[in-house]
């Protein structure tokens, strides 16, 4: 899937598909999290079912006031612990697909919002 938008709000994913991202003419193959600012491949772990709170805090750490979790081809919700870990400090999270989760983060960046999305490609969910 190819996106067309305006980069006015930083950092945006150009493409998705099951297998790769592409962000700013880079192919990413694994998970990723990305910020209008940066993009960063080493604060998740390689596979969805490995996510724990000390990810999560390591994405908040980042500026992040609304997390979006891209889950692979369908929808994988995460721990209700951690939500409410997060929510306690103020910060949102939604779990979505990944396709979904990079269109919302597309916009949410663009409204130059404190968005993190963590992302993981299908082949990296189980």
């Amino acid at each position: 899937m190819k996106f067309e938008l305006d980069a006015t709000g930083g950092l945006t994913i150009r493409s998705y598909d099951h297998t790769h991202l592409t962000i700013g003419g880079q192919r990413y193959s694994g998970p990723i999290v990305i910020t209008p600012d940066a993009v960063h491949t080493t604060l998740l772990p390689l596979r969805f079912t490995e996510l724990t709170s000390a990810h999560f805090a390591a994405i908040a750490a980042l500026g992040a006031e609304i997390i979006i979790v891209g889950s692979g081809i369908r929808q994988i919700f995460i721990h209700s612990q951690i939500a409410t870990e997060l929510a306690t400090r103020g910060i949102g999270v939604e779990s979505m697909d990944t396709a979904a989760a990079c269109r919302c983060y597309n916009v949410l960046a663009a409204e130059h919002r404190a968005v993190a999305a963590a992302i993981f490609p299908a082949t990296h969910v189980l």
